[in-house]
């Protein structure tokens, strides 16, 4: 099935055709790649956690002294405009805020919003069979912070085919951190749930993991030991394209019984009934 094509992105306070739409070559996000974004869903034409997004955003933003220049409201404006112009109801958007034309290609300048919108094949919240790990040492700058920087990610590309993984788990100093686009979970032997508390970027699906009142588990941020993983009978991780995604391996050793574990499944419910 062909996706449906964006007609329409904003760079700046202009909508332009997608095809058409561009920025110059002396902006700081091509140039040293700085610059901030953030990603939601729209199901059905309704957009996913917004305001948690929008938070993420402009606190992003003032991490890495980037201005914006339009309040939420304005930014929810256009937004909605852009949806309606578009009329993508499975989709994803994508809100850049580069660090400008730099006059010397170090020096923040004015930054550059740029709104992307995509056409998505989403998963509504449903389970699936699960993924691979391979484990990396590193700790990724500014971690709570939601950077253009994927260049660890990237270049670990070949690794993880070579290794027959899916994707990559981050640790540094004996504790485990996340994957690249992705929050880390475990559960323990005791039914309890667990994902990293520190040095990571905390995503908007983990966070609506930690609020849910009626679980029927304990869920809790703590950090997670490399010991902690030898250990545990389920991981998953989160992400707002990926759901709850069961970890079935990591390094080559099954997580429990190598499929998806039963809490996995009841918490990927819980969020479906979230995600409407």
């Amino acid at each position: 099935m062909q996706l449906q094509a964006s007609k329409y992105t904003i760079v700046n306070n202009d909508f332009l055709p997608a095809t058409e739409a561009s920025l110059k070559i002396t902006d700081l996000g091509l140039q040293r790649g700085y610059g901030i974004f953030d990603f939601f869903k729209i199901i059905d034409g309704e957009v996913k956690f917004l305001e948690d997004h929008l938070d993420r955003f402009y606190n992003s933003a003032a991490q890495m002294h980037l201005p914006v220049d339009k309040t939420s409201d304005e930014l929810k404006a256009m937004l909605f405009e852009l949806m309606k112009k578009n009329d993508l109801p499975e989709s994803g958007i994508k809100i850049t805020l580069t660090g400008g034309y730099s006059p010397d290609g170090y020096t923040i300048a004015k930054p550059n919003t740029i709104i992307t919108q995509q056409a998505l094949m989403l998963n509504k919240g449903d389970i699936t069979p699960g993924i691979k790990l391979i484990t990396y040492s590193h700790q990724r700058q500014l971690a709570h912070v939601k950077t253009l920087d994927y260049l660890m990610a990237i270049w670990l590309q070949p690794l993880i085919k070579e290794n027959g993984a899916d994707d990559v788990l981050y640790h540094s100093h004996g504790i485990v951190r996340e994957c690249p686009r992705a929050n880390f979970f475990i559960v323990t032997q005791n039914n309890e749930v667990i994902t990293t508390a520190t040095n990571i970027l905390k995503g908007i699906v983990r966070k609506q993991l930690l609020n849910i009142k009626d679980s029927g588990f304990t869920i809790t941020e703590r950090d997670i030991t490399i010991e902690d993983l030898h250990q545990c009978k389920e991981a998953f991780i989160t992400s707002s394209t990926k759901n709850v995604l069961p970890v079935i391996a990591i390094d080559g050793k099954a997580i429990g019984k190598g499929v998806a574990g039963d809490v996995s499944i009841q918490l990927a419910a819980k969020l479906k009934v979230l995600l409407g």
